[in-house]
Parts: C-alpha cells; sequence; structure tokens
C-alpha cells in the first residue's frame, strides 16, 4: 500500500485534473462543480437538488464518490497509473461519464 504522502500526491493530481475537466462539461450539461477542502462537489439544477460528491479518503487510500444512492471506492493501479474503480475496471473519469450520463439522461464525456 502506498503511503499517506504519496496518496495525497496521486489523488490530489487526480482530483485537480477531473475538476478542470468537471467545469468544461458542466457548462455545457448545466451543472456546478465547486472544490475545497481536498474534495469536489458537483451540483445540478434540478428539482432534487442533487449532489455528487468525491472526495479523498485517506485511511484506505481510496477516492470515494457519493452519486445515484450509491458510493464508489476507486483505488489507485499501479498497473492503470490511475484510481480504478476495482469491480468494473474503470478509471475515475470513465466512472463519472457514467454515472454523469445516467444523471442526466444524455451522453456525458469526462
Amino acid at each position: 500500500m502506498m503511503d499517506e504522502r504519496d496518496f495525497q500526491k496521486k489523488c490530489d493530481a487526480a482530483l485537480e485534473a477531473l475538476r478542470n475537466r468537471l467545469m468544461d462539461v458542466g457548462d455545457e450539461h448545466e451543472f456546478e462543480v465547486e472544490g475545497g477542502s481536498g474534495k469536489l462537489e458537483i451540483e445540478f439544477e434540478d428539482d432534487e437538488g442533487t449532489r455528487f460528491v468525491i472526495s479523498p479518503n485517506a485511511p484506505v487510500r481510496q477516492i470515494w464518490i457519493s452519486a445515484l444512492t450509491t458510493s464508489f471506492k476507486l483505488g489507485w493501479s499501479d498497473a492503470a497509473q490511475a484510481f480504478v474503480l476495482e469491480k468494473t475496471g474503470e478509471m475515475l473519469n470513465q466512472v463519472m461519464s457514467r454515472i454523469l450520463s445516467e444523471k442526466l439522461g444524455e451522453a456525458v464525456e469526462v
């Protein structure tokens, strides 16, 4: 298992890259992206006030996504050099593309 410092470095880089991509996609698909304190939040302009939260979980060295009444837990893969959802093999951007597409009912590419 990687140490906390290495995890934080990789996690910060992954979240910053994701944030930048979501900012571009958000304008097109009408959702807001906010970040701070090491986490990202996606807020949708819907009646339910839906929010997705993407945050690091340092003790277990994972990035967690809370969305669609589900918690997605992505761990670091040395082979992929990315955070990956073990159950499906999807990388962070792929998971976000899938859940955003499901939420919005249209194809979203992150």
